[in-house]
C-alpha cells in the first residue's frame, strides 16, 4: 500500500475517533445532543460547553507537540530529540510558573498573560541554541542537542526555585499546572491555542523537502541549496511560537512529540511530506484518546493527562534506547 494511502487512512481512523470521543464519558449521552448545540440541557452543555472544547484543545496540542518533535528529529538528527530535551517546553513552563508567582496580568493584541509569558520562555530557551548556530555555524547537531538539554535543566531549576519561595497555594498551583492537564479547557482556550498551532503547522509543513535533506546532514543540505542558517532560524522560531501556546493552555505534556513521529515513521516511512501530517494526525488523537483516559481512570476523579503520556513515554523510550544499541551493535 502506497504512502498516501496510509496517510488517507490514517486520516479516516483520526477523523472516527475524534468525533466518538466527546461521547466518551461517566455519563453516556444521547446522539440527540448533536442536534442542539445551543441548547440548555444538560446533555447539550457537557457535550457541547465541556467534552467538545476539551476534545479539539487536545488534538490540536498533540498535533503541535507531534509535528514540533518530527522537525526536531530532523534538524539534530536525532530520535531522541523533542520540544522537552532542548529546553523549549521548559523555558515555557517557566515564564508561566514565573507569571503565576508574580500574579502578572497583562495582555497584548488579545493574547493572554500565560501565552505571552509562555512565549517568552520558550524563545529564550532556544535563543541559547539558535545563537550557537549563528556564532559557530559549523557546531555539530550532537553539541545544539545537549545545548539545548542544558537549557532544560537551568530553567527546570529555576522553576523548583519558584516553587520554593512561593506561598503554599501559588506553588500547589505551580506544581498542578506542571503535570500538564486540559481540566478546565474550554472554548476560549482553544481559541487562544488555534493560531499559535496553525502558524507552527504551516510553516513546517512547506519545509518538508528542507526537512528530508536537513535530516541527511547540514552539508549535503547546503550542497543542495538550502540555506542552512536561515531554515534552522525559522523552524526553531515556528516550533517555540507553537510550543509556547502549547504548554501555555495545557501545560508541558510529555512524550507526544517523541512517539507520534516514531510511529509515524513505522508506518509511512521517514519523507516528511508524508511524516508532518501523519504527525499531526497521530499526534492529535493520541493526546485526545489519553486525555480521555485521564478523564476516566479514576472517574469520578480525573488524572492530569501528563501522567497517562508520561506512563505510556516511559517504556516507549526504553524501548527506542535499546532499539538504538542493538541496530549498533548489528551494525558493528
Amino acid at each position: 500500500m502506497s504512502a498516501n494511502r496510509r496517510l488517507l487512512l490514517l486520516a479516516g481512523a483520526a477523523a472516527a475517533v475524534v468525533v466518538v470521543l466527546p461521547f466518551i464519558g461517566i455519563e453516556a449521552l444521547p446522539l440527540g445532543v448533536l442536534r442542539d448545540p445551543g441548547g440548555s440541557s444538560v446533555a447539550s452543555v457537557i457535550f457541547w460547553q465541556i467534552r467538545v472544547p476539551r476534545v479539539v484543545a487536545a488534538v490540536l496540542a498533540g498535533s503541535g507537540l507531534a509535528i514540533a518533535g518530527a522537525a526536531f528529529q530532523a534538524l539534530f538528527r536525532n530520535p531522541l530529540a523533542t520540544p522537552f530535551t532542548l529546553g523549549v517546553a521548559s523555558g515555557a513552563a517557566f515564564g508561566v510558573a514565573l507569571a503565576t508567582r508574580l500574579g502578572l496580568a497583562v495582555a497584548f493584541l488579545g493574547i493572554a498573560t500565560d501565552s505571552l509569558a509562555a512565549l517568552a520562555g520558550a524563545l529564550a530557551a532556544v535563543s541559547v541554541v539558535w545563537l550557537l548556530t549563528r556564532v559557530r555555524p559549523a557546531t555539530s547537531s550532537m553539541v545544539l542537542l545537549l545545548a539545548g538539554v542544558a537549557m532544560s535543566f537551568f530553567f527546570s531549576s529555576l522553576i523548583l526555585l519558584l516553587q520554593y519561595t512561593a506561598s503554599l497555594g501559588d506553588s500547589y498551583q505551580i506544581v498542578r499546572w506542571l503535570m500538564g492537564g486540559l481540566a478546565g479547557v474550554g472554548t476560549r482556550e482553544v481559541f487562544h491555542l488555534l493560531p499559535f498551532v496553525a502558524i507552527g503547522i504551516a510553516v513546517l509543513a512547506w519545509r518538508a523537502r528542507e526537512l528530508d535533506l536537513l535530516s541527511i546532514g547540514a552539508d549535503l543540505a547546503a550542497s543542495r541549496g538550502v540555506d542552512v542558517g536561515h531554515q534552522r532560524t525559522v523552524i526553531f522560531l515556528a516550533t517555540s511560537v507553537m510550543v509556547g501556546g502549547v504548554v501555555a493552555a495545557c501545560g508541558p505534556i510529555g512524550f507526544v512529540g517523541m512517539m507520534s513521529p516514531h510511529i509515524c515513521r513505522l508506518l509511512l516511512g521517514a519523507e516528511h511530506r508524508h511524516l508532518l501530517p501523519a504527525s499531526c494526525l497521530f499526534g492529535g488523537v493520541f493526546l485526545a484518546a489519553c486525555d480521555t483516559v485521564a478523564r476516566l481512570v479514576l472517574a469520578p476523579a480525573e488524572l492530569p493527562v501528563g501522567v497517562i503520556t508520561a506512563f505510556l513515554g516511559g517504556p516507549f523510550f526504553l524501548w527506542l534506547l535499546l532499539r538504538r544499541v542493538v541496530s549498533r551493535e548489528v551494525a558493528g
